[in-house]
This record gives structure tokens, sequence and C-alpha cells, in this order.
């Protein structure tokens, strides 16, 4: 995921815009595989003069910690924060919510969901039911794939069954 000038952006936000509806929350988590609470409390325990943002950018990029602890209007010392500040700290961070104003649209998409269903195309020969000379392969049908090279895959994969069945 990258943040950007523009919102955010990267392999793992054009993964999930096959899933978000407009007016949807995301909930991200922004430390993943760790405990941000026990974290914290473990720099408060180790030092506990250092201030969050100092902390926070041990573990993201300089402006981006700023920009966090702006979002939150709360920064300082780690000895002077209470459990409750910390956790609090730990689910903004394990679980950051943001509701998207939208999408860049057309101008940007790299894959599009839609197209013919395909519940009247034989998945051996590609041929629309009732018209055997009417064939539909690749991202024309109704079948949107993961990220990482997937929709190419089946776009290659139909022609080549296609072809094989003329």
């Amino acid at each position: 995921m990258l943040f950007t000038h523009r919102g955010l952006s990267g392999p793992a936000m054009l993964q999930i815009s096959s899933y978000w509806q407009p007016g949807d929350h995301l909930e991200i988590d922004l430390m993943p595989g760790k405990d941000a609470f026990e974290a914290l409390c473990q720099a408060r325990r180790a030092t506990p003069k250092r201030r969050l943002s100092t902390w926070l950018s041990e573990h993201y990029p300089k402006r981006l910690a700023q920009s966090l602890v702006e979002w939150q209007g709360d920064d300082g010392v780690l000895a002077e924060r209470s459990n409750a500040s910390l956790e609090a700290w730990a689910d903004f961070l394990n679980r950051f919510r943001i509701k998207p104003a939208g999408t860049e649209g057309w101008r940007t998409a790299e894959v599009t969901m839609g197209g013919v269903c395909v519940d009247a195309i034989s998945s051996k020969t590609f041929e629309v039911q009732g018209l055997p000379q009417l064939r539909f392969i690749g991202e024309v049908l109704d079948v949107t794939g993961e990220l990482g090279g997937y929709n190419f895959q089946w776009a290659w994969a139909s022609a080549v069954a296609c072809g094989q069945s003329v």
C-alpha cells in the first residue's frame, strides 16, 4: 500500500478495489503481524523519554509518522502515556479506518469487472450457447482474477482453449 499525494495506491489498493463499494470504510492494519499495544508498552519500558513521534518514525517513513501524529493530534513522551492512551494508539495503528472519497475512475483503471456473463459460455470451447459461431475469451468475459498476472493468465489460457476447439 502506498500513501500518495492523491490518496492510497499500490497493489493492495488495486486488489481491494474489486470489493470496495463507494461509501464503504476500509480497515487497514498498519502494523501487520504485530501487536501495536505490546510494541508501544515495550517501547515505554525500554525508552521512556522517547517521544511517540520518534517511535513512529522508526516504524514508518518520517512524513507518514508525522502525518499519523497530526491525524491523531496526539504526541508526547512515552513515559507519560497511560495504558488507555497506548491502547487508543494501538487501535489506530492495527485498525486504521478510512472512508475513501472515491476512485480515480476509468482514467487509471488497470482491471475492470463485468463483461459477458459466463453462464452462457462453454468453458471448453468458449462458444455462446445456441450460437456456436460466436465465441468470447479473456477480459471481455465477466471473470476477475487476483492481482498478480492472473487476468493475463486467464486471457491467454482462454484464448488457447478456444483456439484448440476451432
